[in-house]
């Protein structure tokens, strides 16, 4: 696993939301928008159950992540690996991102009945401009 620089821990601490792709069962790549963390563990993002992320990273770990910053499109950081899904703790991890992004201490949009999973990504290439 490849480990972040100081500068791009910091960049992931920014409320930048980023763009994570993973793939559909015939191999084509889905993208969707996230709230992105970084932590001691390394860099994860949130999800419910029944969506298409958890299925798709269920079947097939390879991900991709970027995140830009909104005031300089040229200053970005990507990260690619793997991702393995983890349910424990995963109510409280979409609270610190509802905290981060939307400051609210608890995560507003949670459905009745949805089961929240965190999706953690083994870093194993890392690209990006501006943040050294």
């Amino acid at each position: 696993m490849k480990n972040l620089t100081h500068a791009q821990r910091a960049f992931l601490q920014n409320p930048f939301v980023g763009t994570v792709t993973d793939l559909r069962p015939d191999g084509s790549p889905h993208s969707t928008v996230v709230w992105v963390d970084v932590d001691d563990r390394g860099v994860s993002f949130n999800t419910a159950y029944g969506r298409a992320k958890p299925t798709y990273i269920a079947d097939d770990g390879r991900v991709s992540l970027t995140v830009v910053d909104p005031q300089d499109p040229y200053r970005w950081l990507s990260v690619s690996g793997t991702a393995t899904l983890v349910d424990e703790g995963a109510d409280d991890h979409i609270d610190r991102l509802a905290k981060k992004y939307i400051d609210a201490d608890a995560y507003p949009f949670r459905q009745p009945g949805e089961r929240r999973v965190t999706v953690r990504i083994a870093v194993e290439k890392i690209d990006g401009r501006g943040l050294d």
